[in-house]
């Protein structure tokens, strides 16, 4: 055993594993240096910290450390005190105000600070580049209603908590491996059922005392990633790649190049504004036509055979059935305007201008008119009598 001296863990019956248990009676003079850690905290978090800060306080003095919340900085500071005993007891505070500042609530955070206790703080945010993808796969992890989460915690006996682009774990050492491959593994696409059925299939091996100290992986599945190949969207068709020459391609022709190639170039200006004016009343006169011959459709007969000439029939027999009515009609109309010609003839004859009212009246109207007139010489002439009879008297 060893070269010459005698190790005590060595020893068959000492368990290497088991959590070193430090009381007050061991380190009774306390730490010489002070130790200390400070971790910021989101905003939104800032009124439960305040809430729950003196239950923090209590936990942390039981074992010589210190606590304090800034809240104009944001931040939380732990340092260990001449009364702290436990050396490894600031490493537990620092993780404790770690998960506070991740939202794990203080009642599950305190729990740190036991030596069976241990935390782990995986940062998911860097590993999907996508931010809907990384959504759709933290959803994932947590399952419809929080199944596929309970789930993992109650196989990997830890406490989990999925909050922003962390997921904070509490428990043994070996339940916060499994975890930790769980949740990285559901980041690059691999569904967290996989793990959960071979932890099922773990524990029930754990049970069994002949094949405790086998191996297990002809019992545990195995899943083979299959790449689907999806459909892809039709790309543009790309441009065939032109031929390598030396030669460099063909000058573009400039405005004066046009120009001298048209014979414009020699012109005078007078000549050059004639032929623009002259193309330009060519385009003139051809949207003109243009227009004209769109209007002119709108005059176009219609066509009235087939349909049309049915309508027609039917407008004949319309008309033979009502030609006795138009027939009395036109007769009524006769008689009236003979009446009208023979009024008009009488003004004519008693020194008018032979045009009466009566021919620009309905019928109807002119012989109402006619009796008011009448009437209204009657009153005329009695009046005069009677003027003529008070003179009389008088004389």
């Amino acid at each position: 055993k060893g070269k010459g001296h005698h190790k005590p863990w060595d020893e068959a019956e000492v368990d290497k594993w088991a959590p070193v248990v430090i009381r007050q009676e061991d380190n009774p003079g306390g730490m010489l240096e002070e130790s200390s850690f400070a971790v910021l905290f989101p905003k939104y978090r800032e009124t439960y910290l305040r809430e729950c800060w003196p239950v923090v306080t209590r936990a942390l003095k039981g074992h010589g450390v210190r606590c304090e919340l800034n809240l104009v900085e944001g931040s939380m500071t732990v340092a260990t005190t001449r009364k702290c005993y436990d050396p490894y007891i600031i490493i537990k505070a620092r993780d404790l105000i770690k998960l506070l500042s991740r939202s794990v609530p203080v009642a599950q955070a305190v729990r740190v600070l036991e030596d069976e206790t241990q935390c782990d703080v995986i940062k998911i945010g860097g590993l999907v580049r996508n931010r809907e993808r990384f959504v759709k796969r933290r959803q994932r992890l947590l399952g419809p209603d929080g199944a596929t989460l309970k789930a993992v915690e109650l196989l990997t006996r830890c406490y989990v908590m999925v909050q922003g682009n962390t997921v904070s774990a509490m428990g043994s050492y070996k339940g916060l491996k499994a975890v930790r491959r769980i949740v990285e593994d559901c980041m690059r696409n691999i569904h967290p059922i996989y793990h959960i059925k071979a932890l099922m299939i773990k524990r029930e091996l754990e049970k069994d005392e002949k094949l405790k100290d086998e191996d297990w992986s002809r019992f545990l599945p195995k899943f083979k990633r299959k790449n689907i190949k999806s459909e892809k969207a039709p790309t543009k068709e790309k441009k065939k790649k032109r031929m390598a020459t030396p030669f460099p391609p063909a000058q573009t022709p400039s405005k004066v190049d046009l120009q001298l190639e048209s014979g414009e170039y020699f012109l005078t200006e007078t000549q050059r504004k004639r032929d623009r004016d002259e193309k330009k009343a060519a385009k003139q006169a051809k949207a003109a036509e243009t227009r004209a011959k769109r209007r002119e459709k709108a005059f176009v007969a219609p066509d009235e055979s087939g349909a049309a000439g049915g309508a027609v029939d039917a407008e004949r027999t319309t008309k033979g059935s009502l030609g006795a009515d138009a027939a009395a009609l036109a007769a009524k109309l006769k008689a009236r305007k003979a009446a009208t010609a023979a009024a008009a003839g009488g003004a004519e004859g008693r020194g008018g201008t032979g045009v009466g009212l009566e021919a620009f009246v309905a019928p109807g109207v002119a012989d109402e008119a006619a009796k008011r007139k009448r009437k209204a010489g009657d009153d005329s002439g009695g009046a005069k009598k009677s003027k003529k009879k008070r003179d009389k008297d008088r004389s």
